[in-house]
């Protein structure tokens, strides 16, 4: 099982996201601790381990650290101002 970190700058995103929106992309983050790499999910091209997740028109950009065993969300976003 892993840890699930969302950094500060994150959470005030998360926040000014919709009431809806951020509830439900708060629960697909929560499942991270059980697959961190879930359907759906990409690699990001360019990175090493830096990987999103959509829901719905929002996306979180993330990085897993397999070997501490650590998700740390980083953004979280508009699909189209994610990237």
């Amino acid at each position: 099982m892993y840890k699930v970190l969302i950094r500060k700058s994150a959470i005030k995103q998360l926040s000014k996201l919709p009431t809806k929106e951020a509830l439900w992309l708060s629960k697909e983050l929560a499942k991270l601790a059980n697959d961190p790499r879930p359907k759906g999910s990409r690699k990001l091209i360019g990175y090493k381990d830096l990987y999103r997740i959509g829901v719905g028109n929002y996306r979180a950009i993330y990085i897993i650290e397999d070997k501490i065993r650590i998700v740390e969300v980083t953004k979280i976003g508009d699909r189209k101002d994610i990237y």
